[in-house]
């Protein structure tokens, strides 16, 4: 059977040169897409939140969760980019998010404040540990560019966590 030029373009595969090896390219743009179905997860919890925010420090609070929301969603085009950098795939569909996320949604009717910030802070300490996994894959294939975004997050959601936490300390 043969295709016509069209076809056989559609049919290629990616293939963007990298440096790494196969295993690596393989292993990290995995890592990577799991990451980033993580990253959305968060995204979209903290958009929730910030939409459900009630009670008197609504305002603090829906600021706080904005700002937090919009670093969050900034990492996602990075994440990406970087897989297909190395020469890998990455996130297709709001499905494949769901298959591969491992923070975990909150379709709750109704959360409190104190509730919401605290599951924040959890899933941002479990981000930071996801976040520390793929930088430990990227050294043991010395992929420094990769480890070098990923620092830069692991700080960010260092903050955000010490953010959420500052917040919901009880006052004495």
């Amino acid at each position: 059977m043969s295709h016509t030029p069209a076809e056989t373009r559609r049919l290629s595969p990616l293939k963007t040169p990298s440096s790494l090896s196969t295993n690596a390219t393989t292993d990290i743009s995995a890592a990577l897409t799991a990451l980033l179905a993580d990253v959305f997860t968060l995204y979209v919890k903290t958009k929730n939140f910030h939409w459900h925010m009630s009670g008197p420090h609504f305002r603090d609070y829906h600021l706080l969760l904005d700002e937090q929301a919009e670093q969050i969603f900034a990492m996602t085009d990075d994440i990406a980019e970087r897989a297909r950098k190395i020469g890998g795939t990455t996130l297709r569909s709001i499905g494949q998010i769901a298959r591969q996320q491992r923070l975990l949604d909150n379709d709750a009717d109704f959360v409190t404040p104190e509730d919401m910030l605290s599951e924040l802070r959890e899933d941002n300490v479990q981000l930071v540990s996801l976040l520390r996994e793929v930088h430990g894959l990227c050294d043991e294939h010395n992929d420094v560019a990769t480890a070098s975004l990923i620092e830069n997050w692991i700080d960010e959601g260092e903050r955000r966590t010490w953010f959420l936490f500052e917040t919901t300390r009880p006052q004495r």
